[in-house]
């Protein structure tokens, strides 16, 4: 079972700050750190590192070598990263001393899918290929129309929330992998148990996959539901955590894993990844999460 990334390609700036910057306000960053990044390679680099196979289709500029190059060397096929004229996207990312974050994202060639281009790579994918989508490139719901037709599984991590993606065939979504956020603004709740009721109701034949941060995680389809706890480790980025939780869980799924399963590796990945600088550069691979997940059992 292949996997068809449609995401973004952004080189990431990182600023380290005693506190995020305020309306008027000019500070010091303590340090400054540029890594590859964007919600689509990051996923995808996920995917990889877990054994997944995936295939990135998105765009970069005249600047993006060294993003394929960082595809290419974690493992992810690069037939369909089309290279276009102009910037590639970037991100401009502070981070505090307890470890969160805020990001400004400028999308540049992650704009510049074409819909003849989105044709061609269809072309090539077969009924039950999964194809995983984010908000940060163009074109979005045409690529989900596309994926049915096709009758490929469509899987949706709806970052970032915008007015648009109320205007996408969201029923077409086989797995909706989400944070607290972005399920509120989906399913018009504010309450957790109330969000997860709605998109139950408006979305019947999709999975729901909620991250919750501290609070854990939770997989409910079709009236079952598991709820995970978190593996504790010392934070220090919570950049690409939600990324890396989104991969892993797509992968160990693609491999044959149960949800239950899925969940806990997605979850302990990702406890990994928040104890590392950088968003691509802290996802651990598969013999990492293992050997983690042996001591946790310990």
């Amino acid at each position: 079972m292949k996997i068809f990334n449609f995401g973004s390609l952004n080189m990431d700036k990182v600023y380290r700050v005693k506190e995020f910057v305020r309306s008027g306000q000019t500070v010091s960053a303590l340090d400054l750190y540029t890594y590859p990044g964007g919600k689509g390679l990051n996923q995808s680099v996920a995917v990889a590192r877990a054994g997944g196979q995936v295939y990135h289709v998105g765009c970069v500029g005249e600047d993006g070598e060294f993003l394929k190059q960082f595809l290419l060397s974690n493992h992810v096929h690069c037939d369909f990263v089309k290279d276009v004229e102009g910037f590639s996207g970037h991100a401009v990312i502070q981070v505090d001393q307890k470890g969160q974050n805020c990001i400004i994202v400028y999308p540049g060639a992650n704009h510049k899918l074409e819909r003849e281009y989105i044709d061609q790579v269809f072309e090539v994918i077969q009924k039950d290929d999964i194809i995983l989508l984010q908000n940060e490139i163009n074109l979005v719901d045409y690529v989900m129309a596309k994926g049915r037709e096709r009758g490929a599984r469509i899987v949706l991590n709806p970052s970032p929330v915008t007015d648009e993606l109320q205007s996408f065939p969201l029923e077409l979504v086989s797995t909706f992998i989400l944070n607290e956020i972005e399920a509120m603004y989906i399913s018009g709740e504010a309450e957790i148990e109330d969000m997860l009721k709605a998109l139950e109701v408006k979305y019947p034949e999709s999975e729901i996959v909620l991250t919750l941060g501290e609070k854990g995680s939770v997989y409910r389809f079709k009236g079952n539901e598991q709820r995970f706890g978190i593996f504790k480790t010392d934070s220090t980025d919570t950049t690409g955590a939600g990324d890396t939780y989104c991969g892993y869980f797509l992968a160990c799924s693609a491999l044959g894993m149960t949800p239950f399963d899925a969940c806990v590796y997605a979850s302990a990945a990702a406890a990994i990844a928040v104890s590392k600088k950088g968003a691509a550069s802290s996802i651990p691979n598969m013999d990492n999460v293992k050997t983690f997940l042996k001591i946790k059992e310990k």
